[in-house]
């Protein structure tokens, strides 16, 4: 399969949100537990519906964070479908 630069520039931008919002959400947990600053819920869900919806709701399994919190059970997973659905439009 050959990609066009814009289809590449896609994938590009998701993969590299998807671990900007991995990593914040593991942050955001370790500070959590050590009872240190936080990183504000704007920015967790910012960086989800910015394109990182899946390394976020991946993030919010493997830390097990935020994930009783209907403010990201509810938001994260309609930011994937949003994004699946800008890739589905992307590459076919």
């Amino acid at each position: 399969m050959h990609l066009n630069t814009e289809q590449s520039v896609f994938l590009i931008w998701i993969a590299a949100l998807s671990c900007i919002g991995f990593l914040l959400f593991g942050l955001d947990k370790r500070r959590a537990v050590r009872h240190s600053w936080r990183i504000p819920e704007r920015t967790l869900l910012l960086s989800a519906f910015l394109g990182g919806a899946p390394g976020a709701l991946f993030g919010m399994h493997f830390f097990r964070h935020k994930t009783q919190k209907w403010k990201f059970r509810i938001p994260v997973p309609l930011a994937l479908l949003l994004w699946a659905w800008f890739a589905y439009r992307m590459f076919m």
